[in-house]
């Protein structure tokens, strides 16, 4: 079982930056997928980015170019770097990680607020 830990969310005004951490609670070197979801009020829980055992990322259109996704095996952690904030990505962001069994494990989330 892995349990996965969100933090440093909060409020940013518009063109802003913030970086959210996910740590799991065992090492992550053997979890295939990682990825960060987020839920807005109202809105059914997207994909926002993801990145595989090798490296590879994948984001969806409205945040190609300013958010960045990246996981440090070491320190058996996940990161999300978003920059050029806007109002639409207002969320709660949440971590999400699946093995290769098919174990799949959520975080509880951390809000982010970027006022209109």
């Amino acid at each position: 079982q892995v349990q996965l830990v969100e933090s440093g969310g909060g409020l940013v005004q518009p063109g802003g930056s913030l970086r959210l951490s996910c740590a799991a609670s065992r090492n992550i070197f053997n979890i295939d997928t990682m990825a960060w979801y987020r839920q807005a009020p109202g809105n059914q829980r997207e994909l926002v980015a993801t990145i595989n055992r090798s490296g590879f990322t994948y984001y969806i259109d409205s945040v190609e170019g300013r958010f960045t996704i990246s996981r440090d095996n070491a320190e058996n952690t996940l990161y999300l770097q978003m920059n050029s904030l806007k109002s639409e990505d207002t969320a709660v962001y949440y971590c999400y990680s699946i093995s290769t069994d098919g174990a799949y494990y959520w975080g509880q989330g951390t809000q982010v607020t970027v006022p209109s």
